[in-house]
This record gives structure tokens, C-alpha cells and sequence, in this order.
């Protein structure tokens, strides 16, 4: 069974029928904030000390992930370096 429906509706309209908060303020707050950093520091513009209030939890999330990705690569190339599919290392008795 196949079903198509095509919606005529606004963002704004699709926004709410889905039940999703309106974060059209809150945009418009941070991109003010950002505008006047930026001509705040026009002479010494450096982007990095600019969004740095913004991404400081993600960059620390982005680092444990890193961690996370470069410990299961370490673990998983010296523990199964010769198991075959089944999980039992070629040669040995089941």
C-alpha cells in the first residue's frame, strides 16, 4: 500500500503541526549577540574566540568521542586480529 499526501502549508503552520517550539526569538537574540561581538571586536576579529561561548560543550563532546572512537580502534585491532567470522580464532577447537 502506497499513500501520498501533499501539504500546502507554511513553515510556521508545519512547525506547529508537528508540535514544535518556536525558537524564531531566541535566533534572532543570538544572532544580535553575535553581530555586536563582531563589531565589537572589528580591530582584532578572531572567529574562534567569537563562537566559543557557543560550541565550549560541544568541542568537549566532540573530544570524548574522539576518545571513545580512538580506544574502540586500539581494543578492536588487537583482540580479534585472527577470529574468523563465528568469533572463534582459526585453528582452535570449538
Amino acid at each position: 500500500m502506497k499513500i501520498t499526501m501533499d501539504l500546502d502549508i507554511t513553515p510556521d503552520e508545519m512547525r506547529k503541526l508537528l508540535g514544535l517550539p518556536d525558537v524564531e526569538a531566541f535566533q534572532r537574540q543570538m544572532m544580535d549577540d553575535l553581530r555586536s561581538r563582531m563589531a565589537a571586536g572589528v580591530e582584532g576579529y578572531d572567529p574562534l574566540k567569537l563562537f566559543q561561548p557557543y560550541v565550549a560543550g560541544g568541542m568537549a563532546g566532540w573530544d570524548l568521542f574522539q576518545r571513545v572512537l580512538t580506544g574502540a580502534v586500539a581494543g578492536g585491532a588487537g583482540s580479534g586480529s585472527n577470529a574468523g567470522a563465528g568469533g572463534v580464532a582459526k585453528g582452535d577447537p570449538k
